[in-house]
């Protein structure tokens, strides 16, 4: 992953703008700040942008930026960049007392500086017009945008009925038999497929063990904050020997309460997050993988009407009908139509093959970066309270009952 306070490359002396200067695109999302109030309050974010590449507006410029923005952004490219896996976004919470948590909105903020880096040293995605867009116009221009209907929601009323009408039909075609759904027969995507669900299971069933870990630090760390206070309490209404070393044991507890608060923070951020971040990736993929299936049913449904036009066309012809001229140029079109969608089809299997290399690259580092952090962190704190502990037992050997009054 792309670190998100990473300076751009190049030395001071050299201008952003010099031709001989490396190209680089940082982007940073911080400062999250509430606005509004009850239902309509939402979080905006600074969106601070450094480059030097010629078709932006100059080496910096900051704007301000909500969720549904990044939404905005993660949608365009997903309409238009079929094959490529687009960098999944964070799930809106649906919890309103956890929405505007302190570290619900610092969890919010890493995972969107990470999804827009992403897309930023992706070599396709970068070169995006709505990423441009996103990162350089202002407000206004942004929300207008966003309101604009893109897509399916962009067609009118009748244009939806016809499509719930095909889509009817062809379930109907199906759940008779119809006509049976046309699926790709290569081994090695199944072989891909089996992969991707059976990572799908294991990066969510390993998230969860992380989210129990996170919960199991907290709750000892409270445990421990509780009993240090318990203890003190009760060394003060003790003798001298005694109440000093109950009141050390409860200093030690409370420390190591907030030893373990830290740490269960930063389980949550470096390595229960960076799991459920690849959580979501994988059903990225899957997107990719339906529409794939999607590339391939209309590359078969194309051919095989073209096909059929084809021979129509040939009996036409044979019989000199007048229709033949018009058959011939239906027959054209459709052609054109479905060499056109073969190429899509073969497009978005060629991408796919080159995300996949990616992807398992970028999980390597990433998932093996989280695991180093996790093991260094658990060492560390597993020396901090063998010490704390280590350190009370002289005392308690000094107060034994001959020693204590």
């Amino acid at each position: 992953m792309i670190s998100p306070q990473g300076s751009p490359p190049g030395s001071s002396s050299q201008s952003p703008r010099s031709p001989s200067a490396p190209l680089f695109l940082s982007v940073t999302v911080t400062d999250p700040v509430k606005l509004g109030n009850g239902v309509q309050a939402y979080i905006s974010y600074r969106v601070i942008t450094k480059t030097n590449l010629p078709e932006y507006q100059g080496p910096e410029k900051i704007v301000i930026r909500r969720y549904s923005d990044f939404v905005w952004l993660h949608d365009r490219l997903a309409e238009k960049y079929k094959g490529i896996f687009i960098p999944p976004l964070p799930e809106k919470s649906a919890v309103e007392k956890f929405r505007f948590s302190a570290e619900f909105i610092e969890m919010r903020r890493q995972a969107l500086d990470i999804f827009i880096n992403r897309i930023a040293s992706h070599p396709q995605l970068k070169q995006s017009e709505d990423l441009r867009t996103f990162l350089q116009e202002d407000e206004e221009t942004m929300e207008r945008a966003r309101s604009q209907e893109t897509g399916i929601f962009k067609k009118k009323p009748t244009d939806l009925m016809q499509i719930f009408k095909d889509v009817q039909s062809m379930v109907s075609d199906v759940v008779l038999g119809k006509e049976k759904p046309v699926e790709e027969s290569n081994p090695e995507y199944e072989k891909l497929k089996h992969y991707i669900f059976e990572l799908e299971d294991h990066l969510a069933e390993a998230q969860k063990q992380a989210y129990r870990l996170v919960k199991r630090h907290r709750e000892l760390g409270q445990s421990l904050a509780d009993f240090g206070k318990a203890i003190k309490l009760l060394g003060a209404c003790e003798g001298d020997s005694l109440g000093k070393v109950f009141s050390d044991l409860g200093s030690k507890s409370e420390l190591l309460s907030i030893k373990l608060q830290k740490e269960a923070h930063n389980l949550l951020m470096n390595f229960e997050e960076p799991l459920k971040d690849y959580v979501r990736a994988v059903q990225s993929i899957k997107a990719t993988m339906t529409d794939r299936a999607n590339a391939f049913r209309q590359q078969c449904e194309l051919a095989e009407t073209t096909k059929l036009k084809e021979i129509n066309l040939d009996k036409l012809m044979l019989m000199r009908s007048e229709k033949a001229v018009e058959a011939e140029i239906e027959y054209k079109e459709l052609k054109a139509e479905s060499e056109e969608a073969t190429r899509r089809f073969e497009t978005i299997v060629k991408l796919m093959s080159e995300e996949m290399m990616r992807f398992q690259e970028q999980k390597t580092a990433d998932l093996g970066l989280a695991f180093h952090e996790f093991a260094r962190g658990q060492a560390k704190l597993a020396n901090e309270i063998a010490d704390a502990w280590r350190s009370l037992v002289p005392k308690l050997d000094a107060c034994s009952p001959s020693m204590c009054s």
